[in-house]
C-alpha cells in the first residue's frame, strides 16, 4: 500500500507514525499478520477489488500479485 498520507501509516510501539508500514500491517510496533512473504501476497491479493477503486485502469489479481512480488522484496520486513 502506498503511504501517501499519515493516516495510511502504521504506528510504532511508542505511538509515533511508522512510515515503513501501513496501518493494515503494523500497529503499536507489531505486525498484525504473521507468515511468509508468499502468504502475505496471497492475503493481500484478496483485496484487489478495493485496490482497483483507486486505479485508473483495473488490474487482475494475477497482475496485482506480480506487482507485489516486485515490491515486497524491497520492503524492510522482507529484506
Amino acid at each position: 500500500m502506498p503511504l501517501t498520507s499519515k493516516k495510511e501509516c502504521g504506528t510504532n510501539a511508542d505511538g509515533s507514525t511508522s512510515f515503513d508500514y501501513c496501518r493494515f500491517c503494523y500497529k503499536d510496533g507489531k505486525f498484525l499478520q504473521e507468515g511468509t512473504m508468499e502468504e502475505m501476497i496471497e492475503h493481500c491479493s484478496r483485496f484487489v477489488d478495493e485496490v482497483n477503486k483507486k486505479m485508473p485502469v483495473p488490474i487482475t489479481k494475477e497482475d496485482y500479485q506480480q506487482m507485489m512480488y516486485g515490491l515486497f522484496p524491497t520492503l524492510k520486513r522482507w529484506r
